[in-house]
């Protein structure tokens, strides 16, 4: 087999492996249900998922992980706003405060 086909069976099996776990929900529906251990563990997915692309770029400074900079304290400043009220707008600002006020330095 060439390169291109090497690719392309590449390409076919991704989109398989990524669209058969999804049909499965749809196809089967009502008929199977999940344990309640395994629904109850999935309501924590998104926030696990987000913080998997978040917390990486928040303490890493060029490859290397830096206690003392910026993008770590404006998400403190964030994270303790969004705890002390309950104003949505708040953590936003503050962290961005926090942020530009520090690179300015």
């Amino acid at each position: 087999m060439n390169s291109d086909a090497y690719l392309w069976l590449t390409f076919v099996l991704l989109g398989l492996a990524t669209t058969l776990p999804r049909a499965g929900f749809i196809v089967l529906g009502s008929r199977y249900a999940l344990p309640a251990t395994l629904q109850r563990a999935l309501r924590y997915a998104p926030a696990a998922a987000l913080a998997a692309i978040v917390v990486p770029d928040i303490v890493l400074v060029d490859g290397a992980i830096a206690v003392f900079n910026p993008k770590l304290a404006a998400a403190v400043a964030a994270v303790g706003a969004a705890l002390a009220w309950r104003n949505p707008w708040l953590p936003f600002i503050a962290g961005m405060a926090v942020l530009h006020g520090l690179r300015a330095l």
